[in-house]
Order: C-alpha cells, then sequence, then structure tokens
C-alpha cells in the first residue's frame, strides 16, 4: 500500500508539472501575436525570417514586390504598403537603407503612422541619422504609439543565423517587450538609454571599425614600401 501510494503521488507531482508546462506554453504562445515587418533587403529578409522560425506570424511588405516572394513561401502574409502593416500588427520591425527611407515608411502618404494603432510598439533597425529617429519617436508618441531605434551590428551572415548585437535605444519600460523579438534575430541586445542612443553606438561602432580598416591599409602600405 505504501508502495501504491508512493507512485501515486509521483504521478500526481509529475501530472503537475505537466500541467505547469502547459500553462507556461500556452502562455508564450499567446505571446506571438502577429509582427509587422517593413524592408526585406538583404537584412530585412533573413531577420524576418527568424521571426517566422520562432514561431511569430509576419505581415510585410517592401518597396520591391519580388523580394517578398521567399518569405511568403515561408508562410509570410504580404500587403502593399506600411500603412496596411500597421493596420494589422501592433508590433512593427522597419529595416531600411537610409533616414529618407525611413521619413518616408513612417510619416509618408501610405506610412505606418497613417494607420498606427494606440500602444503600438515600433522598432527601428536601420542605420540612420539619431535626429531622425528622435523625430520619428515624437511622431509617433501624438499617434499613441513608441518608438525604439535599435540598430544592429553583424551583417548578412549574422542577421541569417540570428546572431546579430542589436544597440536599443528609447524608453526603458518597453526594452523588455522589444527583446522578446529581438532576442529571435540577435544574440545580443544591449539597452544603450533613451531615443536616439542606439543609433550613436551604432556610429561609433562603424567610426573604430573605419579606424581599424585605414591602420590595416597604411600599416600594408608602409609594410609594401
Amino acid at each position: 500500500m505504501a508502495a501504491v501510494l508512493r507512485g501515486s503521488r509521483y504521478l500526481v507531482g509529475r501530472c503537475s508539472k505537466h500541467v505547469d508546462f502547459l500553462c507556461v506554453s500556452t502562455r508564450s504562445m499567446a505571446s506571438k501575436t502577429q509582427v509587422g515587418f517593413v524592408g526585406l533587403g538583404n537584412m530585412g529578409n533573413p531577420m524576418a525570417k527568424n521571426l517566422l522560425k520562432h514561431g511569430y506570424p509576419v505581415i510585410a511588405t517592401d518597396v520591391f514586390p519580388e523580394s517578398c516572394k521567399e518569405i511568403q513561401e515561408m508562410g509570410a502574409q504580404i500587403v502593399d504598403n506600411p500603412a496596411e502593416v500597421a493596420d494589422k500588427a501592433d508590433r512593427i520591425i522597419t529595416m531600411l537603407p537610409s533616414s529618407p527611407n525611413v521619413v518616408d515608411v513612417y510619416t509618408g502618404p501610405n506610412g505606418i503612422l497613417k494607420k498606427v494603432k494606440k500602444g503600438s510598439l515600433l522598432i527601428d533597425s536601420s542605420t540612420i541619422d539619431p535626429a531622425v529617429s528622435k523625430e520619428m519617436a515624437a511622431a509617433a508618441e501624438k499617434m499613441g504609439a513608441v518608438f525604439m531605434d535599435a540598430p544592429v551590428s553583424g551583417g548578412v551572415g549574422a542577421a541569417s543565423s540570428g546572431k546579430l548585437t542589436f544597440m536599443v535605444g528609447g524608453a526603458e519600460e518597453e526594452f523588455t517587450a522589444a527583446k522578446e523579438l529581438l532576442s529571435c534575430m540577435g544574440a545580443n541586445v544591449v539597452y544603450c538609454g533613451q531615443v536616439g542612443t542606439g543609433q550613436a553606438a551604432k556610429i561609433c561602432n562603424n567610426m573604430l571599425l573605419a579606424i581599424g580598416m585605414i591602420g590595416t591599409s597604411e600599416t600594408m602600405n608602409l609594410g609594401i614600401r
């Protein structure tokens, strides 16, 4: 009888742990609501793929429709413009080539802020002018949304393997929510400070890299001479 009771307690314990695991899994899956992605170029395409691989439904768009084909075949929903992305998702990541592109995608005629929902989290991973990031944050705030800058280091290889480093600027209380998504695409997610500080860190990183490249080139020239 004692052995039976011990076995019963063991089974109950196992079942209880299983139920707890199911509850955690359910909560985890519940958080995986649709994520918008704008900009499916050399960096954005593998980043969006990694979101899909982690179970996030992705709604995406790109100015070049052919860039959307591969990710659409993986299950992403493709829409015509950034405004439509904002209409369907309240967490949006942008990865764009330059400051003017970012301004247009957020504030243009078919921009994100035309249909953004209150409380939306907008994360820009483009490498741009910190002043533009601050402008976009102010414009988003007027619409009741939160904007964070999160430029990356690591290149296309790291984007494909999910090993990017993100340098994040924005409200500290929003960092955890941003990190949930960014961790699917990167190995390091670093909080730098308020909006614009992520871009500042990226600029410093690029400057240090450039100095290293110049030093290497000059050393080679000296050696040859």
